[in-house]
């Protein structure tokens, strides 16, 4: 007799709907640059642990990792207004820790042009100096 196997996973992580391209969306949507990292022309990543309930809720959203200036409290904003799918686990109440990097970028950075050669042309007009002196 044949031994029933177990599913690959017993409980199942909540995805977000639409996956990690709506999710990309989503923050790239709501994101608003904090002005005080304007002003001092701030960028990087902020970390943030977060857990999501059966509800697709999330809760105790923690920075892991910031760079300040205002952009750690708007990833924390950002992350607590995720929904994800409602699911159920076989009527247990499960909590999921998830981790996301929120990316703050200068909004209409300039990149710098690359260097490139630089040709000179010179006109010049020869003169005799013997012929100019016996004028």
């Amino acid at each position: 007799m044949k031994r029933k196997t177990k599913p690959e996973s017993f409980i199942n992580k909540p995805s977000y709907p639409g996956g990690k391209k709506a999710l990309d969306e989503f923050v790239k949507s709501n994101l608003r640059y904090p002005e005080e990292a304007l002003k001092t022309r701030v960028e990087g990543s902020v970390k943030i642990a977060y857990d999501v309930d059966v509800y697709g809720e999330v809760s105790n959203a923690v920075v892991k990792a910031g760079i300040g200036y205002g952009c750690d409290e708007e990833a924390v904003r950002l992350v607590k207004l995720l929904k994800y799918e409602k699911k159920k686990y076989r009527g247990l109440h499960v909590v999921f820790h998830n981790v996301i990097i929120i990316h703050f970028h200068l909004p209409g950075k300039v990149v710098a042009p690359t260097p490139s050669q630089v040709n000179v042309v010179y006109h010049y007009k020869e003169t005799n100096a013997a012929n100019n002196q016996s004028k």
